[in-house]
């Protein structure tokens, strides 16, 4: 077992954890003065230990075990998706989580990511490269996508549905779609976003009527926001506008660690999850925020590498798929936070606080070593 760590990819592991202690330090601070929030350090080690138990198990693990199985995993998951529906209890206006022994909770939505990769890296890999036709591989794909992001959407968790896009696309792009299926994508997704924006404008206040009703307004609110920043409200411009003059005040360097004024005046909701970033823009200024982006930058790479020289087509689709998550991910939280992409609650990778998000993002790197660990080991010796 010992002699798969030849293999083992040190700069990634140095990354994760440099990435738990910077989010440790940052989720401190942004909960110091917001009294509805209190910093448990002992909550924060026991995820970040059941984190790394769960990176290390997933490297030893071997990943095309995962790819085999992964019709199963697919249907388990679409499984969990329907009962949190049902069953789940509600957070920030979406019924999206568990609730389980010892006050942790469980979000399914974020195990869901993975196994959405896995399903469809097995599925596209049976093409050994190939281009993907129409009727046999492309319409199927977008159909599997297209069951969870209905689940999803309906808790409703607008801003994890749409992660399923990103790692769509992605899986299509490194799947080797042809160019006339690409040209046909732009076209509809334009032809979408434009019919899109002159029905919400031309009927702005029956859909904000009907949305109101099934409690949705604050989809509304954040459209707005992002469509129309001169007629939103003072109320759903509140976090954007706060966030980029939070970030603004950082400078070059930053006001200092525990420094800050917007986030400890309270300004900034849930500052510990989704607008973690502005912690590090006020705090850190831009060259620590520069940093952070560099780090994530040398991870994607250093993944990228990896799936260049894997051996096996699904271990390659795997993180590919896993990168078009990530990077989804950190261009979507940063780009909300400075107003150009919309408010959605999408958090930071490995520095929002979260525990299943976290840990979920753990055993997808545990998925990428154990792809880079396996590549040259038979099935059957693993």
């Amino acid at each position: 077992m010992l002699h798969k760590f030849k293999k083992f990819d040190l700069s990634i592991f140095v990354i994760l954890v440099l990435f738990m202690v910077f989010s440790t330090f940052l989720v401190y601070s942004a909960t110091l003065h917001d009294p509805k929030i209190e910093f448990n350090l002992e909550k924060t080690i026991i995820i970040y230990v059941l984190s790394l138990i769960a990176f290390f198990a997933a490297c030893l693990f071997d990943y095309r075990m995962l790819v085999k199985a992964s019709p199963y995993l697919y249907i388990l998951g679409v499984i969990l998706l329907v009962a949190v529906w049902k069953f789940g209890i509600e957070r920030y206006g979406a019924r999206g989580w568990f609730s389980l022994p010892g006050g942790l909770d469980f979000q399914p939505v974020e195990l869901f990511k993975l196994i959405l990769i896995i399903t469809l890296a097995a599925y596209i890999a049976r093409r050994k490269g190939e281009s993907l036709e129409l009727l046999r591989d492309v319409i199927p794909i977008g159909v599997i996508v297209l069951i969870p992001f209905l689940l999803v959407v309906i808790q409703p968790d607008l801003g994890n549905a749409i992660i399923f896009i990103s790692i769509l696309i992605g899986m299509y792009w490194i799947g080797n779609v042809r160019l006339i299926y690409v040209l046909g994508g732009i076209v509809i997704v334009v032809g979408g976003l434009y019919l899109f924006l002159y029905l919400f404008q031309t009927y702005h206040d029956p859909i904000t009527a009907y949305f109101e009703s099934k409690k949705l307004g604050h989809w509304v609110e954040r459209i707005n926001t992002f469509v129309n920043p001169d007629e939103a409200s003072m109320d759903s411009k509140w976090q954007v506008m706060n966030s980029m003059r939070a970030i603004g005040s950082g400078g070059l360097t930053g006001e200092g660690y525990l420094a800050g004024t917007s986030i400890h005046s309270n300004f900034i909701p849930v500052a510990y999850t989704d607008a973690i970033f502005v912690v590090v823009g006020e705090e850190f200024g831009f060259v620590g925020a520069s940093l952070l982006l560099l780090m994530y930058f040398v991870l994607i790479y250093r993944m990228i590498l990896i799936s260049i020289y894997s051996n096996n087509y699904s271990g390659s689709y795997i993180i590919i798929g896993i990168v078009s998550m990530l990077v989804f991910q950190i261009f979507e939280n940063v780009g909300m936070m400075i107003g150009i992409m919309p408010l959605t609650g999408i958090t930071l990778p490995f520095i929002s606080y979260g525990g299943t998000s976290l840990l979920i993002n753990m055993l997808a790197m545990g998925l990428v070593m154990s792809i880079r660990m396996h590549d040259d080991v038979p099935l059957e010796e693993a």
